[in-house]
């Protein structure tokens, strides 16, 4: 029996996780997955949006320009890479222009600062890449870029370090109601608790389904990108939309936090919830409507192709709140801007749990996490002690991102560690060059074997189902 149940190791679930650690209570998220973070929390633009483009008094509005002012703080204390690097919407005409209008009209109703329409000569003078062709710029100052998945790893392990348990390849099949709510997973474990938080991502539908008679439907709209080496990240700094259609926010050009190029996404909904396969059409369509932004993008820095899935509602806003079942709270249809909505999502919902169920803070709530150290980024001065306080991090592992032994350890050994190739990525960086694990994969495996007492055999990709090997050659 526990307080609260979390259905949902995305960065809903792992934000409301940590906000909750703050309370005395017994906290546990299930994640049908093998880690954090491996659903639409890894594959998305990774923007932390103004808040111009929502619709006046919606919950988008609300949370998103809440979230955006959090993020600052955040990214201090929890030690994840944020950038508040501006944006510009672009237009190419005058019937374009009254699009920005509108929106600036939103965003000054939503309470975001700073925001100009400026011509496209001022825009060029800040992002001389910029399509000759662009005549008119919604410029919006607060907006910025974040690293999704180490935002969700450093959420989650905060959380975990203050109390929360975690318990993965746990896929829900069952809720019910009796005196508590009842869930069963695919493994035929059982879990009691007094509340459950649906944070399930484009399946929070099928888990509310299970018990609430008001029923909703989740489409997975699926979005196309193409990532450019770091050799290209001059073309820009501030992250160019176009301006959206009723699909999304459009095509976008946009810097990474690691010094990379994204384009993307396109918008297409599909059928089930689990296709993430990359398209021919889809990826031109990204490409050749990122040209109009910046004519002079190269295809040849490409150097991998993605794509994600938003939880879409029928709504077309956030489901948050309590259900029709005691107990029962849904965060759902929680798509774009809900990376940027998350960390004001995750307190006023852990508000909600603890009102209900009377919890009280702790005293000794530890608010602070700091990251793995990521050698390339530090002074040579910073990187002689480090590899003098511990000589793994002066091998070097992955040639492309200058990822240490040091580091892959740390990922493997810290709280949550990465038990596959694709866990240590998220948490290090190795194998998200140019080579995309071409060259340290062999590596990096037998460093995961070691450290985890494995065959390697037993090391996969991103878990079941994805095995490396299957045996020695001689």
């Amino acid at each position: 029996m526990v307080d609260v149940l979390i259905i949902g190791g995305g960065v809903i679930g792992a934000s409301i996780a940590r906000e909750l650690s703050r309370y005395n209570a017994d906290v546990l998220v299930l994640e049908k997955e093998n880690d954090v973070s491996c659903g639409t929390s890894k594959a998305n633009s990774g923007i932390v949006h103004g808040g111009f483009d929502a619709k006046p008094g919606s919950k988008k509005a609300k949370y998103n320009v809440l979230g955006n002012k959090m993020f600052d703080d955040l990214a201090k204390e929890l030690d994840f890479p944020f950038k508040r690097n501006g944006a510009f919407v672009v237009a190419f005409d005058e019937e374009s222009k009254s699009v920005l209008e509108e929106l600036y009209k939103k965003g000054i109703a939503n309470g975001v600062d700073g925001m100009a329409i400026i011509s496209g000569d001022e825009a060029r003078n800040e992002e001389p890449y910029l399509s000759n062709e662009v005549k008119y710029a919604l410029k919006i100052p607060t907006s910025g870029i974040v690293s999704p998945y180490e935002m969700t790893i450093a959420y989650a392990e905060n959380a975990f370090v203050n109390g929360v348990k975690f318990e993965f390849e746990k896929e829900v099949v069952s809720i019910k109601k009796d005196k508590n709510l009842k869930v069963v997973c695919q493994d035929g474990s059982e879990y009691e608790a007094k509340v459950v938080i649906n944070a399930a991502g484009v399946y929070a539908d099928v888990i509310n389904n299970m018990i609430c008679n008001e029923k909703f439907n989740i489409v997975a709209r699926k979005g196309e990108y193409c990532l450019l080496d770091k050799a290209y990240g001059y073309f820009t700094h501030t992250t160019l939309f176009q301006t959206p259609t009723k699909m999304g926010k459009g095509i976008l050009v946009a810097p990474t936090t690691h010094g990379n190029i994204l384009v993307g996404p396109t918008a297409k909904d599909i059928e089930g919830k689990e296709n993430v396969a990359t398209t021919f059409d889809g990826l031109n369509e990204a490409w050749n409507k990122a040209l109009l932004t910046i004519p002079t993008l190269n295809k040849r820095g490409i150097i991998t192709q993605f794509s994600g899935l938003r939880a879409h509602d029928d709504q077309d806003d956030f489901i948050i709140g309590w259900g029709d079942v005691e107990g029962f709270y849904n965060v759902s249809g929680i798509e774009s801007p809900g990376l940027s909505s998350a960390p004001a999502i995750a307190v006023e919902v852990a508000d909600d749990v603890a009102n209900k169920l009377e919890l009280t803070k702790k005293d000794n709530f530890v608010a602070n996490r700091a990251g793995i150290p990521h050698f390339s980024k530090l002074s040579d001065e910073e990187q002689a002690k480090l590899i003098k306080e511990n000589p793994l991090f002066g091998h070097i592992v992955c040639r492309c991102e200058v990822v240490t032994e040091g580091e892959i350890v740390s990922a493997i050994t810290r709280p949550l560690g990465a038990k596959d190739l694709d866990g240590v990525k998220r948490r290090t960086r190795a194998g998200m060059g140019r080579c995309q694990m071409g060259f340290c994969t062999p590596k990096v495996m037998e460093i995961i074997a070691r450290e985890l007492g494995k065959d390697m055999g037993d090391i996969t990709k991103k878990g079941n189902g994805s095995s490396v090997v299957v045996g020695r050659a001689k």
